[in-house]
């Protein structure tokens, strides 16, 4: 008896996650016309606040040997009522690289090219979906950063 209850009560439980999530994402709005929304549900961690999320937009583009990028820029916004955050990029291009001399009859190969600048971190955050919105044709990919141990720093 006492297993069928537990069982019974671990189903209610993952229930009512699944119907959180849900309700978490009644705050985010459908993409609108030419764009696309991506949503990222990070996994429970035991210590968040150790950890980031790098968001990575870009696009596979057949390119030569040379280090380019994509002008554009991810913008945070506070939904109205909600507090939740989103993340938007309105626009991604031009594309530029350095200009070093490739052959000319070496064939060029697809490679994701990311938008320039500096890594984009934010809060890790399992409670809440990472939702972000890109051009139609973009694409966005994570990276999960976590810290070490603290080690003492030696007097010197």
């Amino acid at each position: 008896m006492k297993k069928i209850c537990v069982l019974a009560f671990a189903l209610v439980l993952a229930g009512a996650l699944v119907g959180h999530a849900a309700d978490n994402m009644k705050a985010f709005p459908p993409a609108e016309k030419g764009m696309m929304r991506y949503v990222l549900q990070l996994p429970e961690q035991k210590v968040e606040s150790a950890s980031k999320v790098e968001l990575i937009v870009g696009k596979s583009v057949m390119v030569d040997k040379n280090r380019y990028f994509f002008g554009g820029k991810i913008t945070k916004q506070t939904i109205k009522g909600w507090g939740f955050t989103r993340y938007i990029v309105n626009e991604l291009g031009p594309m530029a690289g350095s200009l070093m001399a490739a052959n000319p009859n070496t064939p060029k190969t697809k490679r994701f090219i990311t938008l320039g600048g500096e890594p984009y971190l934010i809060r890790y955050n399992s409670r809440l979906p990472v939702v972000i919105y890109v051009p139609e044709g973009v694409e966005v990919r994570y990276r999960i950063w976590s810290a070490g141990e603290t080690k003492p720093l030696e007097k010197g």
